[in-house]
């Protein structure tokens, strides 16, 4: 039986660099490693995903997208309506007791797209139970939310094939 957290901080990663949803994942990894319970939730993603496909093979950890198909391909009301119900189902796995770490992947992204605010995020930031460790990633992260956080990781791009003209890479971008 892994040994609970006491005192859970606030993580961000954001910026325009790669790697915040993969650190994010690292965590989860390690977390769940030392027996820790791990509810990583994705507000904005593509399809398919090789997070999924691994959490399905080693249910190392939960790992759900509230939405179905790829959300770079969706009208902004649709996107809004499941941001918020991303954000409601968010709310109940922080309030539930059943994890000790939970990731909100691409939250910031869905406030930088105005499909949720910033201050229903602080608001369930006031939520958090002491015992649970909250991870929020995302480019773009408000600066409300970077001062409420305990630990805050910008990725800077410096370097990407993007800018080449290269496309995502499945197994590595996604």
């Amino acid at each position: 039986m892994a040994e609970k957290i006491s005192n859970g901080l606030i993580h961000v990663y954001t910026g325009d660099g790669k790697g915040k949803t993969t650190a994010a994942l690292g965590l989860a990894m390690r977390a769940a490693g030392q027996g820790l319970k791990v509810a990583f939730i994705q507000f904005i993603k593509g399809e398919p995903c090789g997070e999924h496909i691994f959490a399905s093979l080693h249910n190392a950890f939960d790992i759900v997208q509230p939405s179905t198909g790829d959300s770079f391909k969706k009208p902004k009301e649709q996107l809004s309506s499941e941001a918020q119900q991303a954000l409601a189902y968010a709310e109940k796995e922080i309030l539930s007791g059943n994890y000790d770490l939970v990731v909100l992947d691409e939250i910031c992204v869905a406030i930088s797209k105005d499909l949720i605010t910033t201050q229903q995020v602080l608001d369930l930031l006031d939520k958090k139970p002491n015992r649970v460790e909250l991870v929020l990633t995302g480019r773009n992260a408000p600066s409300a939310i970077i001062q409420r956080a305990d630990l805050v990781t910008e990725m800077l791009m410096i370097k990407h094939p993007f800018t080449d003209g290269n496309g995502a890479r499945r197994g590595i971008d996604y």
